[in-house]
């Protein structure tokens, strides 16, 4: 006989396929709460600013990938659908253009007289500001507050401090300065105030944002002599902004007798939230520096001198 026949066989349990741990809605239940305590921690330590920061970086060259096809239908989608559109546009603004030039060659002229006149009286002869072009790359992430960031920075000559205008007028004003990039603060901000004047009769006051991109001028009396339709321009008074600069226009003017001062509202007249290009003007000393830097230095010299002098005194 064969050994082994006789022994008695034991049953083998089969091996299991899969192990079996927590139930699934065990498992939603810890990384849910895992997932609240994190964000409590983060919202109170911010730890994990840098690893956004770099995840963000990380992720943005597959974000360009990615939304390279759906962009490509989108530019082509908008030529074959502009093409017309664009060419009438064209036409238009060919002929406003040309228009625009008839009243510029009487613009110059006038201001040929005018630059004569004044120096024949022996006033200063007006600067003219020099401007940068910048695009808007993006607005503020602060809700509470009108600012948008454009693509030059202090590498481009950019201060704080400069005035910010599109083609129809002002826009706001340089508030930080970094290397590629600055952030200007809308004239509709409320923390924003600019020096104004009634272009109908001279009129100065002060001009400040108010919600629901609008101006308020607050302080004039109600029997100011201000009228809905007003045009209000720069002052130039601050040193900053230029004067003559289109500002707002008078839109509201409300009369409380139990209140000695008017509301008045006005609408800014710059396309502050349409257009992605603006120009950026240099600071009046600035302007000043650059066309007299001997003047400059030789004021400085008397200055040391005087100084000098004043010690050995």
């Amino acid at each position: 006989m064969l050994k082994g026949v006789h022994q008695k066989l034991e049953p083998q349990q089969t091996p299991a396929f899969f192990v079996r741990g927590a139930s699934p809605f065990s498992r939603m239940v810890f990384f849910c709460a895992l997932s609240i305590i994190l964000m409590a921690v983060d919202s109170q330590v911010n730890y994990l600013s840098k690893f956004r920061q770099a995840f963000i970086g990380g992720l943005h060259p597959l974000e360009r990938i990615a939304n390279t096809p759906s962009e490509l239908i989108r530019d082509a989608r908008k030529y074959f659908s502009t093409h017309n559109q664009l060419v009438q546009e064209n036409y238009l603004l060919k002929q406003k253009a040309f228009e625009d030039q008839v009243k510029l060659q009487r613009l110059k002229a006038l201001t040929a007289e005018n630059e004569h006149l004044r120096s024949l009286l022996g006033g200063n002869v007006p600067i003219h500001p020099r401007a940068i072009l910048g695009d808007i790359s993006h607005t503020g992430r602060d809700p509470f507050r009108n600012v948008v960031i454009v693509n030059r920075g202090s590498r481009h000559n950019i201060n704080a401090g400069q005035a910010v205008v599109d083609s129809n007028g002002v826009i706001g004003q340089v508030t930080r300065v970094y290397p590629f990039s600055s952030e200007v603060t809308l004239i509709t901000d409320k923390n924003l105030s600019i020096p104004i004047q009634v272009e109908r009769n001279q009129l100065r006051a002060i001009a400040f944002g108010q919600s629901g991109n609008t101006l308020d001028i607050p302080y004039l009396p109600t029997n100011v002599d201000i009228k809905i339709g007003d045009k209000l321009v720069t002052s130039g008074i601050d040193g900053i902004y230029p004067a003559g600069l289109a500002v707002a226009t008078v839109t509201k003017i409300e009369q409380d007798p139990a209140s000695p001062f008017a509301k008045i509202i006005s609408t800014p007249t710059g396309e502050v939230s349409h257009h992605l290009q603006l120009l950026i003007l240099e600071l009046p000393d600035q302007i000043e520096a650059d066309l007299h830097p001997k003047d400059q230095e030789g004021a400085d010299s008397k200055e040391t001198k005087s100084n000098k002098a004043e010690r050995n005194g």
